[in-house]
């Protein structure tokens, strides 16, 4: 029996990460925790707070054990926490004598603050190996379209001409900043935690100063300069940056969603049988994977909400925002990648249809590059003037169903200045681009 969308059966081709999964579950967990414990013995043996021979001892048993998994839950709904548990059971396979230096000087929150980096670094490296596959997608989608011409659209109505690569390559600059953001808050993130009870490391001693140090050495972390016990900005802007990546990719979504109604008709979704498909239309075909996407985003979005909220952590440790942290992180990597999944598989087999986006640009009759025949006629009359004459036209070629050539080619106003050669040539789509193409050269250069 499940209750979430996130470990459902049913769901899980759509609202699920398996990969993702495997990184945030129990067992994933449990490995996190143990991997930071015997790091710690192996840190405190090398500065010689305990013996060396605890240390193996230690480090041996975190790596063979075999957790009792009903034990450890019923420990953690006694006690609040899952290390007092998971430390009697390490404790026990260390042996009587080493066991008694399992956890030595550290906390509970050590060990999960760790542990959750530890499983956030994973996750980073799976995001950013699927981002890649994104923008690879969208490099081929900009650079094969960098001359299809299409209707570029402002408020949901047609509005200057532009091309589809240009509209690939601003995707592609988006996800490009998400790329970055990701990269540059890996130092200020994956930091380890020891600190011990109230963060001095009091019970350390004389080499206190060291410890936080050799533990971060032997997880490859950071060293945090003071503890981050009840300052939980690094959690809180992993979750933002993901949410972020997946609202760039909820905009792509949309954008192919509306691209794919029958009125438009543009681009459609990666053809699967059966995908898409009605219990009771037969001729429906929908946009899965923008969907998923977008209801991925919502839900990343309220998942960083969470981690934002945890942030006001009282005193020298928080009471329940850390606890919503374990709600809010394993949910916003899960359902982040889930959103990327589907546009790897949305964007590297997305049908382009030229020749409908051609038909398109027609249908206003010229009205979309008004603004090119403004600017046209603009150096003779002035720019008001212009605009003026060329609303006028607009709106004849409106009420008479006809083209903006027809109307402005019979204009004494604009044929004293431009031919019907020329006006020809200022009414082509084509040569109203402005920088369409430029752009795409500059971001697909990378």
């Amino acid at each position: 029996m499940t209750s979430s969308i996130l470990d459902s059966k049913i769901f899980a081709p759509l609202f699920h990460s398996q990969e993702m999964q495997l990184l945030f579950n129990d067992d994933a967990r449990v490995k996190a925790y143990l991997e930071t414990e015997a790091a710690l013995a192996r840190a405190q043996a090398k500065l010689g707070l305990i013996p060396e021979d605890a240390a193996r001892k230690i480090d041996e048993a975190a790596s063979t054990i075999q957790i009792d998994m009903e034990r450890l839950a019923h420990d953690t709904g006694t006690v609040g926490y899952p290390i007092l548990g998971l430390v009697r059971q390490l404790v026990e396979a260390s042996g009587s004598e080493s066991g008694g230096y399992v956890h030595w000087g550290a906390t509970t929150q050590d060990i999960m603050d760790t542990a959750s980096v530890l499983q956030i670094r994973d996750g980073l490296e799976v995001i950013d190996r699927d981002l890649k596959r994104v923008e690879k997608a969208l490099i081929v989608l900009a650079k094969e379209h960098r001359n299809t011409v299409m209707a570029g659209r402002t408020h949901l109505q047609h509005a200057l001409p532009v091309t589809f690569g240009y509209k690939a390559a601003v995707w592609l600059d988006s996800l490009r900043r998400t790329q970055s953001r990701l990269q540059e808050l890996r130092p200020r993130v994956l930091m380890a935690q020891l600190w011990g009870a109230a963060g001095t490391l009091a019970s350390i001693g004389d080499k206190a100063e060291l410890l936080t140090g050799a533990v971060a050495e032997e997880l490859d972390l950071v060293t945090p300069n003071a503890p981050w016990h009840a300052t939980r900005d690094g959690f809180a802007e992993v979750a933002c940056a993901l949410a972020l990546m997946t609202g760039s990719l909820s905009k792509i979504a949309l954008d192919i969603m509306i691209m794919c109604m029958d009125e438009i008709s543009e681009v459609a979704e990666p053809f699967v049988k059966d995908r898409g498909a009605s219990s009771t239309m037969p001729q429906k075909r929908n946009p899965i994977s923008c969907e998923v996407i977008r209801g991925c985003n919502m839900g990343v979005i309220k998942a960083a909400g969470l981690l934002m909220d945890a942030q006001e952590a009282d005193f020298e440790r928080a009471t329940g925002p850390w606890h919503a942290e374990w709600i809010g992180l394993p949910q916003a990597f899960v359902l982040a990648h889930c959103a990327l999944s589907q546009a790897v598989f949305l964007l590297e087999g997305l049908e382009v249809f030229p020749d409908k986006m051609a038909k398109n640009l027609d249908i206003s009759k010229g009205l979309i590059v008004a603004e090119a025949a403004m600017m046209a006629l603009a150096p003779h009359v002035g720019r008001q003037a212009a605009h003026d004459i060329v609303y006028e036209a607009c709106l004849e070629a409106q009420s008479h169903d006809c083209s903006l050539y027809d109307v402005l080619s019979q204009n004494q106003d604009v044929t004293r200045y431009i031919d019907q050669d020329a006006l020809v040539k200022v009414l082509s789509p084509s040569s109203y681009l402005g920088l369409s193409q430029l752009i795409v050269d500059r971001v697909t250069a990378g």
